[in-house]
């Protein structure tokens, strides 16, 4: 058997020598790049012959070499170089400014201390920083390879954590005589000097914002590891939470003072202020990421926390605000508080409160007012004034007067208190639906407080529309019908102010004391803010009136063309007895079922006058019944006034004439001293007897005919304020005028305040009307549903009415009964607590 010759081989040399040999030389190439680059000597390096050697060590799968090469290379060089220069910054200053005990230290000394401290650690950074991209470059092929393949951090990520690792993460034990407890990192130095400036910046002294903002985007440029995970920046995991803290200490702080300063208007410019700062330092010093934070910060210690006791303080809180009109501080308050309760609930609920108290000082204000002082006579009352013939003339208020004059002016006041609050709404609180909607309640609530507001609204309408319409720009007329629904949206009892206004608007129209088409607009408005059933009868009072005009003319058009001559002239207005309200009508007095009002003994020509116009009305309308009313109508009367004997000269020496404007009863009355023989009287029950007008209304018109000076055409014995029924009456032969007009007092022309017992009556009418519509609801709502429990009928019928008045429970509850005793309801069998409609 044949054998193999043996071979001898040559002797291979160790791979790992080879690549030892080929690594060493590469590595001592970019060892001393890396010296020259920290030592900013890298303009005479090769980029390329750098680039090339990391390149051959890869290559040779050496990679992971170099990067822990490179790692502890710049490891060492910290420890050797740039830690002790950062450390010789460390003074015992320092330290007591990060441990918050430099008594001693003037705030220009820690400024200093603090800044070079910052500046020794911004060098630091920026050589590094600078030196690391310079390494990253030249070791690009490496981080391309071989990092991205072993998923390591980048060799930038890597040395540039060095910083935070080896620098900021050092401890410091202490310096010469400052031995400290516990160590402090280099980076609690740098926090709690950042800190300390921004105080002092607070205080108002002047840092160098430059370098505090390098040294923040520098901690926003390191992270927690080398994996650079965003939100593990060292900014928001370390400095930012110590920042909010020191913060928060530091407003806390700042707040009590402002508390005991006790001033709301220093605390509002200071917080304002302090919101602006901080977002402008986060914006120039510290970082953008911060500013929501700190303004929270701010927002909960300056305003949150203390905000009740702010704006209770006595003399500059919100009471102060509103009462002395300071715009400025409210709407800074108002922007404030938006900025921490979207709801704005504690300003609102002062808001509330303010209103309420206001409105109840003009309440209490009104009746510790004295209105009996004289009052100038304006408007319509000063025309009548003129009319009669004296100058109007500054005269005391009777307690009527005094009552109505109380009434407009509280309205008034509710009205200047509304407009102020709007005003405070636009300028201050950017017409806040939220702050609008709550001071409307507020205002609500007062006003139906009282409890004649319905009436004392309904006055003030008649006030402002027979005084301030005539000779007013279309502008003043816009704002007192605005005003009239405002008024009129804040009540709730709006069926009792559509029983005055009902009264007062009849006035207005029978004695032509306003503009029809002003009145018209505003019913208008009326029934565009409350329906056409809250309009219904104003609307047929206007219709009576228009009709009576056309009528009255269509009468004297008859009377000429039949040629019949007449002495009097007469002017009529036929009035639908539904539409007007009963103390127009007459029916006031009335208490019996069917009982007509007591008829007036009219004097024969008026008689006669009555019979033909009668005649003529009902040629077209067969069936209708017209009954003569007295107490609304007026009269023009033409007297006579013979020359007094004896007297040669002056007014009495001649006959005189003049033409009165009386009332109806008035007419009826002077048309009885026609009659008389000269010097002749007659008592008040004698004139009652002859002319059948009821007592009351008797002695009202003869007050106005014998007491005023202007219009005294009757003479009373005895001669006293008061009219009685055993008084006599005589012609004033004597009487003289002026003016050849004279207008005596027209009786119920006026609106008044009601006296108690009047107000007594029109609440009892009202509570009756009240059941009738609470009984029509419920049979309604019955004959729809058929079948409701007690509770469903009773929130219905609330909703149903809340547009007229807020019927109570217990008056809901009495009109079932009723209902169920006249069996259109019954209860259903087995539920008490149900109710069915019975057809």
């Amino acid at each position: 058997m044949a054998s193999r010759p043996n071979k001898i081989r040559p002797i291979r040399r160790p791979v790992m020598n080879k690549d030892k040999a080929e690594f060493e030389p590469c590595w001592e190439l970019l060892k001393g790049a890396l010296t020259d680059i920290h030592n900013k000597n890298a303009t005479d390096l090769s980029f390329e012959n750098l680039y090339r050697a990391s390149y051959k060590i890869v290559l040779f799968r050496k990679g992971q070499l170099l990067y822990d090469h490179v790692k502890a290379f710049e490891e060492a060089w910290f420890r050797n170089h740039v830690l002790p220069a950062v450390t010789s910054l460390v003074s015992g200053n320092l330290i007591n400014v990060a441990l918050q005990n430099s008594p001693g230290m003037s705030a220009h000394e820690r400024r200093e201390t603090g800044e070079r401290f910052l500046r020794g650690i911004r060098n630091c950074w920026d050589d590094h920083n600078t030196s690391m991209n310079m390494v990253a470059d030249i070791l690009m092929y490496m981080e391309r390879v071989y990092v991205t393949e072993a998923k390591l951090p980048s060799i930038f990520a890597a040395t540039i954590g060095l910083f935070r690792d080896y620098l900021l993460r050092n401890y410091v034990a202490g310096v010469s005589d400052h031995a400290l407890d516990e160590p402090l990192a280099i980076f609690d130095l740098v926090n709690a000097v950042i800190l300390d400036l921004i105080n002092m910046e607070r205080d108002g002294d002047i840092i160098d914002r430059n370098l505090v903002r390098q040294i923040t985007a520098m901690l926003e440029s390191l992270y927690e590891t080398d994996d650079e995970l965003e939100n593990a920046k060292l900014y928001l995991t370390d400095f930012e939470p110590r920042f909010l803290d020191a913060s928060r200490t530091f407003y806390q702080n700042e707040c009590e003072k402002l508390l005991r300063d006790g001033n709301a208007s220093a605390w509002l410019r200071h917080t304002q202020r302090r919101l602006r700062e901080e977002q402008d330092r986060c914006d120039t010093t510290l970082s953008v990421l911060t500013a929501e934070k700190i303004a929270n910060v701010v927002e909960q210690e300056l305003i949150v926390a203390r905000l009740k006791d702010f704006l209770a303080m006595e003399g500059s809180g919100l009471k102060s605000m509103i009462d002395n009109d300071r715009h400025e501080d409210l709407s800074i308050l108002y922007q404030l508080i938006s900025r921490v309760d979207k709801t704005k609930a504690a300003l609102r609920a002062s808001l509330q409160t303010r209103v309420m108290e206001l409105g109840l000082e003009i309440e209490n204000t009104i009746k510790n007012t004295d209105f009996s002082a004289p009052a100038v006579t304006t408007g319509a009352d000063a025309e009548d004034a003129t009319e009669g013939g004296d100058k109007a003339k500054a005269q005391p208020l009777n307690p009527a007067a005094q009552a109505t004059a109380a009434a407009i002016k509280w309205v008034e006041d509710v009205l200047q208190l509304k407009d102020k609050f709007d005003k405070l709404s636009s300028i201050c609180f950017n017409d806040d639906l939220g702050l609008q909607t709550a001071v409307t309640k507020s205002f609500t609530e007062f006003i139906n407080m009282f409890n004649r507001s319905s009436e004392f609204v309904s006055l003030f309408i008649d006030d402002s529309l027979k005084r301030g319409i005539r000779g007013r720009s279309e502008e003043d007329i816009e704002a007192v019908l605005q005003k009239a629904i405002v008024l009129l949206r804040y009540l709730t009892d709006r069926d009792l102010f559509e029983r005055y206004y009902q009264k007062h608007l009849g006035r207005r129209l029978l004695h032509n004391k306003s503009e029809m088409h002003v009145e018209k607009e505003l019913v208008r408005r009326m029934r565009a803010e409350l329906g056409n059933h809250f309009t219904l009868k104003f609307e047929g009072m206007f219709k009576d009136i228009e009709l009576s005009k056309d009528l009255a003319e269509n009468y004297r058009d008859h009377v000429r063309n039949l040629g019949e001559g007449t002495r009097i002239e007469l002017g009529i207005q036929v009035l639908t007895t539904n539409n007007w309200p009963p103390e127009i009508m007459g029916r006031q007095a009335v208490t019996k079922v069917g009982e007509s009002p007591p008829e007036c003994n009219w004097p024969p020509d008026i008689r006669r006058l009555q019979d033909s116009f009668y005649n003529y009305y009902q040629r077209d309308r067969s069936g209708r019944v017209l009954t003569w009313l007295a107490t609304t109508g007026t009269a023009d009367v033409k007297c006579t006034f013979p020359k007094i004997p004896g007297k040669e000269s002056g007014p009495l020496s001649k006959e005189r004439r003049y033409e009165i404007n009386v009332s109806t009863y008035g007419m009826v009355v002077l048309e009885l001293f026609n009659e008389l023989a000269e010097r002749e009287s007659l008592t008040a029950e004698e004139i009652q007897a002859k002319t059948n007008i009821p007592m009351p209304d008797l002695l009202r018109t003869l007050a106005s005919l014998s007491l005023p000076i202007k219009s005294r055409v009757l003479l009373k014995e005895p001669q006293s304020k008061n009219v009685k029924p055993t008084d006599r009456f005589a012609f004033n032969a004597s009487f003289v005028s002026k003016t050849i007009k004279i207008k005596a007092p027209v009786v119920n022309s006026t609106s008044r305040v009601e006296d108690p017992q009047e107000r007594k009556e029109t609440e009892r009418k009202n509570e009756e009307t009240r059941a009738y519509v609470i009984d029509a609801a419920l049979v309604r709502i019955m004959k729809q549903r058929k079948e409701l429990s007690h509770v469903q009928l009773t929130n219905e019928v609330i909703t149903q009415l809340a547009g007229r008045f807020q019927p109570e429970i217990s008056l809901i509850k009495r009109r079932i009964e009723d209902l169920i005793t006249r069996e259109y309801l019954e209860r259903v069998e087995g539920d008490t607590a149900a109710y069915r409609y019975l057809a």
